[in-house]
């Protein structure tokens, strides 16, 4: 009889035993998944030189349905990409320093000074010139360039509150750093009040806004830049006198793309 219930109690306990453990598993494996994720989403990695500009390159003549020859492909090298350090997007304050080093020692001459130099440096001709999808992001990024602007300010390039004829005014004096929106830059490229004489680092945003859309995805943006880029920017970037920085968080999902490939 005592022997009958000491099995029973142990089976019991058995069966008791069955239904905490997989529970306690669950949370564990839980817990060990929320860790993971939170990692993958602070911590992306990098793409390359060479992978951002495949990416761009697929970019541009996916959104232009057009073959680049073999020619113009060679010109195209990994330098015509200015990379930046890991996980710059997540300050935008850094920005201005980031970029920096692209101009080498002569960085605060380029992006510091506010006096004309006649037959060096015209007017309204940015060293650094911003691309984004909207008004509000062309602001934001301007922040990161703050302490570089204290002598020479940047100019807001785009329509949201602002008139062509004010932003004419405004170019008419020295500008080493310029943001703005595709239709926006090209109307004063067009009419000869941007110039892009000293231009050399042209930074795309490629931040999502709260619909997923971006510069090179929101429809009637993403048309507008891509004609801005054909007609401005593709032949001093394929003759190495400009350089692209593709600013935001979609570095791990070119090299993903990649590795699938």
């Amino acid at each position: 009889m005592g022997s009958r219930r000491k099995e029973k109690i142990e089976n019991n306990n058995n069966k008791k035993r069955k239904t905490i453990s997989p529970i306690k598993s669950i949370k564990k494996n839980k817990q060990k998944n929320n860790k993971s994720n939170e990692i993958e989403k602070t911590s992306p990695t990098s793409a390359s030189a060479s992978e951002q500009l495949d990416f761009f390159v697929e970019q541009f003549q996916s959104a232009n349905a057009l073959q680049l020859s073999s020619l113009e492909l060679e010109s195209l090298k990994d330098t015509c990409i200015l990379e930046l350090p890991q996980d710059s997007h997540l300050d935008v304050n850094a920005l201005g320093k980031d970029i920096k080093p692209a101009f080498g020692a002569s960085w605060k001459e380029v992006l510091c000074e506010g006096k004309l130099v006649q037959g060096e440096i015209d007017a309204g001709s940015p060293a650094v010139l911003i691309i984004s999808s909207s008004a509000l992001r062309s602001i934001e990024l301007l922040r990161g360039f703050r302490s570089f602007t204290k002598e020479c300010h940047a100019v807001k390039l785009f329509s949201k509150h602002m008139k062509v004829e004010e932003q004419v005014s405004l170019l008419k004096n020295r500008v080493n750093i310029a943001s703005g929106t595709p239709s926006r830059i090209k109307k004063l490229i067009d009419i000869e009040a941007l110039s892009l004489s000293r231009l050399k680092v042209l930074v795309l945003d490629m931040q999502s806004d709260v619909k997923g859309y971006s510069l090179l995805t929101l429809p009637q943006v993403r048309d507008e830049f891509w004609d801005l880029f054909k007609n401005y920017f593709y032949q001093p970037m394929i003759q190495g006198d400009l350089r692209i920085c593709l600013y935001g968080p979609y570095q791990l999902a070119v090299r993903l793309k990649g590795k699938k490939g």
